[in-house]
C-alpha cells in the first residue's frame, strides 16, 4: 500500500495545489523581490559616493559626506518635518473620513448596494494619477477655481495652492486605500456585537469608539501603512498644487540631476521612516489578527 501510495503521489506527477500555486508564484516573487531589493540597495549603496566638482563624474568612494551634510544642515530640516507632518495628517483624515463611509457600507446599506458601493470606491483609482491632481489644480485655483466659486458668496476664499493644497489632494488620491481594509474589517465584524452594545444601553458614539474601533484596529493600522507611505513618498501634487511648498521628494527631484548620491541620500530618509513605522506596527501586534 505505501509503495502504490508512492507511485501514486510521484510517480504520476501528482502535486498537491498548493505545492503548483507555491511554484507558479516563484518566479514572479522572485522577479519582485530582485527588482525591488536591488533597487533599494542600488539607492543605498549610491548614498555614499559623491560627485566630483570639477568633471561631474561619480566617485565611487565611501564616504559619510551626504548624510552629513542632510542632517547637519538646518534647511533640510523643515522639509522632513514638513513631510512626515502631511503624511501623518493625510493619514488621520483618510481614517476620519474612511471610517464612516466604511461603516454606511458595510452596516447600513443593503446588500444589494454594497457591491455598487465598493465598485465607486475603486472608481477613482482606475483614472490617471495626474488627471486627479490637475483636477484638483483647477478646483483649488484661488481665484477662478469651483472652490472659490462657492465659498466666495459665504465670504470665504478657497485654499489656494500651498500646504493645506497638498493635503486635500492626497486625502483625496489615497482614501479609498483607507476605506477598503476597513470596510473589510467591518464586512466581518457580526451584526450581533453592535446590536448587543445598544441593548446594553450604550449609544452610537460609545458603541464606536468602544466596540466597532477596537475590533477593526487592525483594519484601520493596514489601510495607514498605504496612506502614509504613499504620501511619504510623492512629491508631484507637491509640485502641481503645492505652491512654494516642497517635500523630501521635491529635493530628491531637484538634486538628483546634478548630484545622484546625495539626492539617494536625501531619498533614504523616507524608506527608512517607512520601515521604522512597519517596525512600530509589528511590534504593536496590530496586523496579527487581520
Amino acid at each position: 500500500m505505501t509503495a502504490t501510495t508512492t507511485t501514486l503521489s510521484g510517480g504520476f506527477g501528482y502535486r498537491h495545489p498548493r505545492l503548483r500555486l507555491a511554484g507558479l508564484l516563484s518566479a514572479p516573487m522572485a522577479w519582485l523581490v530582485l527588482v525591488y531589493l536591488g533597487s533599494l540597495a542600488a539607492l543605498f549603496i549610491t548614498a555614499f559616493w559623491t560627485v566630483d566638482d570639477f568633471t561631474g563624474q561619480l566617485v565611487r568612494t565611501f564616504t559619510l559626506e551626504n548624510f552629513v551634510e542632510v542632517f547637519t544642515n538646518s534647511a533640510y530640516y523643515p522639509v522632513i518635518l514638513r513631510t512626515v507632518g502631511i503624511a501623518l495628517l493625510v493619514t488621520a483624515l483618510c481614517v476620519a473620513l474612511g471610517l464612516p463611509l466604511a461603516f454606511f457600507m458595510s452596516k447600513v446599506a443593503t446588500p444589494r448596494w454594497q457591491p455598487l458601493l465598493v465598485a465607486l470606491v475603486l472608481t477613482p483609482l482606475w483614472a490617471s494619477y495626474l488627471v486627479k491632481v490637475y483636477a484638483w489644480r483647477a478646483m483649488l485655483g484661488p481665484e477662478s477655481g469651483v472652490i472659490q466659486w462657492f465659498l466666495e458668496p459665504l465670504g470665504l476664499s478657497s485654499p489656494g495652492f500651498g500646504f493645506l493644497g497638498i493635503v486635500i489632494t492626497l486625502t483625496y488620491l489615497w482614501l479609498p486605500y483607507m476605506i477598503l481594509p476597513i470596510y473589510a474589517g467591518l464586512s466581518r465584524l457580526p451584526g450581533s456585537v453592535v446590536e448587543a452594545s445598544a441593548d446594553l444601553g450604550a449609544r452610537n458614539g460609545r458603541t464606536i469608539t468602544s466596540v466597532v474601533i477596537p475590533i477593526i484596529f487592525p483594519s484601520i493600522v493596514a489601510g495607514s501603512v498605504f496612506t502614509f507611505s504613499l504620501s511619504l513618498g510623492d512629491y508631484i501634487t507637491a509640485q502641481i498644487v503645492g505652491g512654494k511648498v516642497t517635500m523630501l521628494g521635491n529635493v530628491v527631484q531637484v538634486t538628483y540631476v546634478n548630484n545622484l548620491p546625495f539626492a539617494a541620500a536625501v531619498a533614504t530618509i523616507p524608506v527608512v521612516i517607512v520601515l521604522l513605522y512597519l517596525w512600530a506596527v509589528r511590534r504593536s501586534g496590530a496586523l496579527d489578527n487581520l
